[in-house]
């Protein structure tokens, strides 16, 4: 098999040999040993896997020095961005256990029985279940929060589920250390071999999708590689579920009061989002729709002041680095588009990516212009009023994010420029950048296609639902139901008879 190697984005050159692509027959084995974990991790109650997630996060944390030097190494992203990262995994993996703990996660439902006006009504008690063993595939601009130790992991080990890891190639170095220490945490509170596992290689992940075991998966990435494990998924004799959080264009309008307002303010805060993490972020906003005049030249002129005065920066690898270079060059060379300001090229060697900041025409905007262009680009469209921006914005495909800067004394925006943006995206930001997507119960990240494919967040506490069915039982012996169904009070919220019952005080 093929060697996996872990690169040095900075210089281009193998750091190390993490081992060969892991072979059919040993994601086979991984897969067996998955299955049978699962058995035995349902059979272990809540408080158990609360305690797992948090051993997870308190290992990775006591191993933070090499986690972060060793994901820096292989990913360019810095050690100031990769301890941030880190203390954001280990929050959510916190998280995650108490939500378990709270256990209102399994929507759990008791129908006693007894009359109805439909007649005599049996015993009903339903509650979510876990699926099974889960895949995820890691994220290449997150080598912690969305990789090995990330929030597809998390949750789907909060849901119960055994969770086998596909490593993305660019960080496969920090993929193994996160994946050996989460087996360490796991081992030290009982936890059964398989809980955790790991493959390398492409064609290890679409075994990995394609195994009878695997119930699950969940995929951060590009949407044609999220197309192509779809169609893995939905071919396999028996279909599972495939969680894709895709591609996303992010448009951020500012309308003609913000514009006046504070011009500069939302320029340089356009430019600081869009160039954030070398624009390797799926919530960089990609187009801005500007107000065209006098104030609509002040934001952009702002937003290039901080570009001019910016470094360029590595990329996550040679392969994105060339495929941002693409689309750039043919996202200038569209007719009406013009080059607005770039960040210097301060190395030699030239293997770090200038920002740039674009703009056309709204009535120049053609279709081609609304692919992610992944990398520290934006296009800034300018629009003349609201009557020219509304079938512009209705042409831009979903995304994760949609964020609108009004006046301060704009309280009644117009009703159909909110609808048109609250319709394309998932999460709705006012007045500030999608760029930071917070870890918390309230939190939806995700949107119609090509955001991602599914009704669920991948972040947020109820990231836990994809990876959870529903269970009914009827007329069952006490004895053979889950805790949770029984009548005895167990510190979770209910509903019983139609009636919501809290969590004891």
């Amino acid at each position: 098999m093929p060697d996996v190697e872990s690169v040095d984005p900075r210089t281009g050159e193998v750091r190390l040999v993490v081992g060969p692509e892991t072979t059919a027959h040993e994601v086979h084995e991984i897969c067996v040993r998955a299955r049978a974990a699962h058995r035995t991790i349902r059979t272990l109650g809540r408080a158990w896997r609360a305690g797992l997630l948090r051993a997870m996060a308190d290992v990775l944390e006591s191993g933070r020095e090499l986690v972060v030097t060793t994901a820096d190494a292989e990913t360019a992203l810095g050690t100031d961005r990769l301890n941030g990262e880190l203390t954001r995994t280990c929050f959510q993996l916190r998280m995650f256990a108490d939500v378990v703990d709270d256990g209102g996660f399994l929507e759990v439902v008791i129908d006693h029985a007894g009359p109805t006006d439909m007649g005599p009504r049996p015993d009903l008690r339903r509650m979510l279940v876990p699926v099974g063993p889960t895949a995820v595939f890691g994220a290449s601009n997150f080598p912690l929060a969305f990789s090995v130790p990330g929030g597809d992991t998390a949750s789907a080990l909060a849901a119960g589920n055994p969770v086998i890891v596909k490593a993305h190639e660019s960080h496969p170095a920090t993929a193994l250390l996160c994946a050996a220490l989460m087996t360490e945490a796991a081992t030290a509170v009982g936890a059964p071999e398989g809980t955790i596992g790991i493959v390398f290689g492409r064609a290890a992940g679409a075994q990995l999708v394609q195994h009878p075991e695997i119930s699950a998966v969940g995929f951060t990435g590009s949407p044609s590689g999220g197309r192509a494990l779809m169609r893995l998924a939905e071919a396999r004799p028996a279909p599972i579920p495939f969680y894709g959080e895709l591609g996303s264009l992010n448009p951020v309008v500012v309308t003609a009061a913000a514009a006046a307002e504070r011009a500069e303010e939302v320029g340089q805060g356009l430019a600081a989002s869009f160039t954030l993490g070398v624009g390797q972020f799926c919530t960089k906003p990609g187009l801005a729709f500007v107000p065209s005049g006098p104030d609509g030249d002040v934001l952009v002129a702002s937003a290039a002041a901080v570009i001019e005065a910016g470094q360029s920066r590595v990329m996550l690898n040679a392969q994105i680095g060339e495929a941002f270079q693409r689309q750039l060059a043919s996202l200038k060379s569209c007719l009406g588009v013009r080059e607005v300001a770039a960040t210097p090229q301060r190395d030699a060697d030239g293997r770090s990516a200038r920002a740039h900041l674009l703009e056309v025409s709204s009535q120049d905007l053609i279709d081609s212009m609304f692919e992610e262009c992944f990398g520290p680009v934006s296009m800034v469209v300018r629009y003349d009023d609201v009557a020219d921006l509304l079938p512009v914005l209705a042409r831009v495909p979903p995304s994760l994010t949609a964020t609108l800067h009004t006046g301060s004394d704009e309280g009644a925006v117009d009703g159909a420029l909110r609808e048109v943006l609250e319709e394309a995206a998932g999460r709705i930001v006012y007045n500030g950048f999608p760029t930071g997507v917070a870890v918390s119960w309230a939190q939806h990240h995700g949107g119609a296609w090509p955001a991602s494919n599914s009704l669920h967040t991948s972040v947020g506490a109820t990231a836990v639902r994809r990876f959870l069915r529903p269970r009914a039982w009827q007329d069952a012996p006490t004895a053979l139901l889950p805790v949770e169904l029984r009548d005895e009070p167990c510190g979770i919220p209910r509903r019983v008879d139609g009636v919501v019952v809290p969590t004891p005080a």
